[in-house]
């Protein structure tokens, strides 16, 4: 049954549940005093101040809102400062109620503090805030300093147990969505090789008409011609219907070797495609010119790997929830344009990423233009030049 449920999910409703477990007691030092004839003295002396039960529901409801498609959406300024919220309600909690129950509180804290810190900021804002109950534990528990300061690392022990877990499910859905983008290249890429093996071997059957039945035809055409001149009466008759029937045999062999090689062209968009699926954290949008096709399956592989490059870059550095692809066919060019939603940048930082796409591109006599600005995304434009199809003439000669 847990298998339908992700490592978030789970890590959600374990923190939801034991926020709700820390109410139990809170709850007891309301209604206690009843069960033992304490009368309303004593339930007005032990009831912990309505400011604290605001600081218990506003850490419930703060960690509910936060962990809501926790790893699925992209963070925001909010969910920094409900992180905040959670640490002061739970430093809050302890403070009015007297107890050491927001240490628990902060404990559920550590599960969102690996998806939204750094790892070492996240280690710092762990300790910083279980060392602020220790003071309530020296006050109204009556801690000596070095108790209290012993209890509250033991506390920061048990979250940082909470936080190591909660960094392997990060580190787990991480290792998901990069498989689910690899798997998306490997169908593109799967789709492109099963079009270049096509392509391939209508180009070999081509040739091979071409370099066998074009030649031998054309030889028995001329020959036939020259036995012509050489025949007459009923025998010339015959050999001219022979040259005839090798006229047109050559041409219908010419014709197909024209259609194996037009029909011979890469469907792009059909190899494209298959880079959007699967991505959960940015939606992207294609923009496809029908029919849009490359001959050369070298040239096809280029502009796959540069449209692959494009997205891995928007994933990993852009921040992006968004990201547009076109491709289309400007004269013997295909235009490749892809741009993001993302964080942009001022200048331009070419990585290994980006130096290796335009490479690439040039080795191919294309082009790569980019386009940035703080706060409006990334802009790719890629220009490569794709030859147009051209069937191999066969040899000239009788053929009309």
């Amino acid at each position: 049954m847990l298998a339908r449920f992700s490592h978030t999910r789970l890590l959600r409703y374990a923190g939801l549940f034991t926020w709700a477990m820390v109410g139990l007691p809170l709850a007891y030092l309301w209604v206690g005093p009843l069960f033992a004839d304490g009368g309303v003295e004593e339930i007005a002396r032990r009831a912990m101040p309505w400011q604290g039960w605001v600081a218990y529901l506003a850490f419930g409801a703060g960690y509910g809102w936060l962990t809501r498609g926790l790893g699925v959406r992209n963070r925001h300024i909010a969910d920094y400062l409900l992180l905040v919220l959670l640490t002061l309600s739970a430093l809050g909690l302890s403070y009015f109620s007297g107890t050491g129950l927001g240490s628990v509180l902060l404990m559920v804290a550590a599960c969102v503090l690996p998806w939204l810190l750094p790892l070492s900021l996240g280690i710092v804002w762990l300790l910083v805030g279980q060392l602020s109950v220790a003071p309530v534990f020296i006050h109204f528990l009556g801690f000596p300093p070095l108790e209290a300061f012993m209890q509250s690392m033991l506390y920061a022990g048990f979250s940082g147990f909470v936080f190591v877990v909660s960094l392997v499910a990060l580190q787990q859905a991480q290792a998901r969505d990069e498989q689910r983008r690899l798997n998306a290249e490997l169908h593109a890429t799967r789709a492109l090789l099963a079009d270049s093996a096509r392509v391939n071997e209508r180009t070999r059957i081509s040739r091979e008409l071409h370099d066998l039945l074009g030649h031998h035809l054309t030889a028995l055409s001329l020959n036939l011609e020259v036995a012509s001149h050489l025949s007459d009466g009923r025998v010339k008759e015959h050999v001219q219907q022979a040259h005839t029937l090798a006229k047109l045999l050559l041409t219908d062999v010419r014709e197909a070797v024209s259609q194996l090689r037009e029909g011979g062209a890469i469907d792009l968009g059909m190899a494209l495609r298959p880079l959007a699926e699967n991505l959960p954290l940015m939606a992207i949008h294609m923009e496809i010119e029908p029919h849009l096709t490359v001959d050369d399956p070298e040239r096809a592989h280029v502009l796959l790997r540069c449209a692959q490059e494009a997205i891995t870059n928007a994933v990993r550095h852009a921040e992006a929830k968004h990201l547009w692809l076109s491709a289309r066919r400007e004269g013997h060019d295909v235009v490749l344009l892809v741009r993001d939603d993302g964080r942009g940048n001022d200048q331009v930082l070419p990585g290994n990423g980006l130096r290796g796409l335009g490479e690439r591109l040039r080795q191919y006599g294309g082009q790569l233009e980019v386009v940035t600005r703080r706060g409006h995304g990334f802009q790719l434009t890629m220009r490569l030049p794709v030859a147009p199809n051209a069937a191999t003439p066969l040899p000239e000669g009788v053929v009309t």
